[in-house]
């Protein structure tokens, strides 16, 4: 699964994840079989040459009618920032459905 993230930075390590208004960069990450397999990175959202299938968002709050529209799925990570944290949160169904 394809999974894009908006980041405050494109240093893999250092990065955290940003409010929507605020992103720098997009990461997309590729989650296969319970696993990182890939980390690409763009200014544009819509650049990657895969869809992404799901958008995570910092809070319940953020203005994610696009992606919706797109039928991506949004989830939210409420207090989990590097990508390491989200991805294991991801793996573990520990990322939230978005509240309306």
């Amino acid at each position: 699964m394809y999974i894009l993230l908006p980041m405050d930075s494109d240093e893999v390590q250092e990065s955290s994840l940003t409010k929507l208004d605020d992103v720098k960069i997009w990461a997309q990450l590729l989650v296969e079989e319970g696993q990182l397999v890939e980390v690409n990175h763009s200014n544009d959202k819509d650049s990657f040459e895969k869809f992404s299938e799901c958008v995570v968002v910092s809070n319940d709050k953020e203005y994610v009618w696009p992606f919706m529209e797109k039928n991506m799925m949004v989830l939210v990570a409420h207090t989990q920032r590097s990508i390491d944290d989200i991805v294991e949160a991801y793996l573990f169904k520990e990322l939230h459905d978005l509240a309306y």
